[in-house]
Formats: structure tokens, sequence, C-alpha cells
């Protein structure tokens, strides 16, 4: 690592077309924040892999679902790996990361998330539900998701690939930003129909220790992971999604102070990252 200022090479597809938000946008403002504590360069993820090694450390960002660049990817932690190469976030995270089983094993664990399946056999533990929702373990971005009635669920190919879980019928829907263990900032979506017109939420005590529980369980020590949520009508929180590859911030929907303090807090999460 350089003495003074680290260098940091930062994964991100300017160019990706997410619905309803920007990441170039993001990505090119907190790029701007962080050069002032370390010398950066962005990439595409697929020219992560060789340009990787005359860096001190690679901040995987809005690098858009791996599904787009799978080769790439297989080869950027293979690559990685080999050469021990600092990645934040880790890449021995437990959540999207890894793909979906995180949601089964939470199911079977008896944590509060949207029940989930992957085995016609076990169709029969999901609640009752007017529709379901059908989607592809490797998947991301609702790349694949489909809605069925139960009675076509019989005529799917379960064999381990696909996940089945109850459409849920829910007030709205919230996420919770943390830095390592630190919560930021948390955000909601008061429009269940306008599902990226975000505004900022106030956590109570409850809320933010539902979060905690699956920051806890992922066990990274270091990296930036959102906690997707659902309010039920009947009041609880229920697991949607554990980030924990490359979370989409929307640090436009908060004000000033809290971008500031957010890239404060990673700042420092990435100096400690690189000295540990």
């Amino acid at each position: 690592m350089s003495a003074d200022r680290p260098r940091l090479l930062y994964v991100t597809d300017l160019a990706y077309p997410a619905r309803g938000r920007r990441y170039c946008d993001e990505d090119i403002d907190l790029t701007a924040r962080l050069r002032g504590s370390f010398d950066l360069a962005l990439c595409h993820p697929r020219d992560a892999v060789a340009l990787m090694d005359a860096f001190d450390a690679v901040v995987v960002r809005n690098s858009g679902p791996v599904l787009h660049h799978q080769e790439a990817y297989d080869r950027f932690r293979e690559r990685a790996a080999a050469l021990g190469t600092r990645v934040y976030n880790p890449l021995h995270g437990r959540g999207d990361m890894a793909g979906k089983q995180y949601l089964l094993d939470l199911t079977a664990a008896g944590l509060p998330v949207i029940p989930t399946v992957d085995r016609r056999e076990d169709l029969g533990r999901l609640p009752e539900a007017g529709r379901y929702a059908v989607k592809p373990k490797t998947g991301a971005d609702s790349i694949g998701l489909r809605f069925l009635p139960y009675e076509e669920l019989a005529d799917l190919d379960l064999d381990g690939d696909l996940l089945v879980q109850p459409q849920i019928d829910f007030a709205y829907e919230v996420s919770f930003l943390f830095v390592d263990d630190l919560f930021q900032y948390a955000l909601y979506a008061p429009d269940p129909e306008r599902r990226w017109v975000l505004e900022p939420y106030e956590p109570t005590p409850a809320d933010l220790a539902f979060a905690r529980r699956f920051i806890d369980w992922n066990t990274l020590r270091h990296g930036v992971q959102r906690v997707d949520a659902c309010r039920t009508r009947d009041g609880e929180l229920l697991l949607v999604e554990l980030e924990d590859l490359n979370p989409y911030l929307s640090l436009d929907r908060v004000g000033e102070p809290v971008r500031a303090r957010f890239t404060e807090t990673l700042t420092d999460s990435l100096h400690a990252f690189l000295k540990a």
C-alpha cells in the first residue's frame, strides 16, 4: 500500500440502465467525495481483473447484476483469491453476494423473512396467498421474477434453482443502510406501486433491532450493507433482501449532512479495512 494515499479501484457500470435510479450519478458524486482521502480510478466490472493488480483494494459498488457479466465476475473472484487482493465488500458475504440461498437458510432458522422454499415437497409449508412469487435463486434486480397462482406451481421444475414465496400484502418497503455495523440512515417507499420513490424514514428501536439481526448474521466486519424489508398490514417487518455485494445507496434521497456523514464513515471503514 502506498505510504500516504491508498489506491482504490472503484468498480461500477456507469451506463447500467437501472429502473427508477441512476447508478452513474451516485457513483460520480461518491467518488468525488472519496478522492479527498484516496487515489481512485473507476472501471467497468469486465475490466477489473486486468486492472486490479495496480491498486491497494478493489471497491465494488454499482456494478449491476452479476448475471450480465457472470464469467468476468467469476474470474475476478478467482484472481482476487489467488492474489490475496483486498475487496470491499469482502467476498465472504452470506447475503445476495452468495445468491439467494440465505432466504432458505433464514426461513429454516425461523428468522423474520418472507417464507421461502425451493422444492415441490416444501410448497405446503408456505402460507396461503393469492399469488406466489417465483424467481431464480441466482437472480437480481427482478430478473426472471414471475407471479403465479398456487395451482400453477405444480407445473414448475422445482429442483433447487427456483425460489417460491407468497406474495405479501404489505403497507410499504423500507431499507436500512449500514457501514460495517454502524447504522447510517433508512429510506422507505410509502406507495408500494412506486417502489423507487423513496423518502427518509425514522426507524424505531424495534426497527433497528430487526435490521441489526441480519447484519450480525452476515458477519461482515467491513462493508456497506442494505437490509430491505416490507411492513405487513399487521405491522410486522419481514426481510426481503440482504444486499451485501453492490447495494444501491439512494444517497440522492437524503440530505447533505447525511451524505457527508456517510462518506466520513465509509472513509474510516476503508482505512480500517486496508489496515486489517
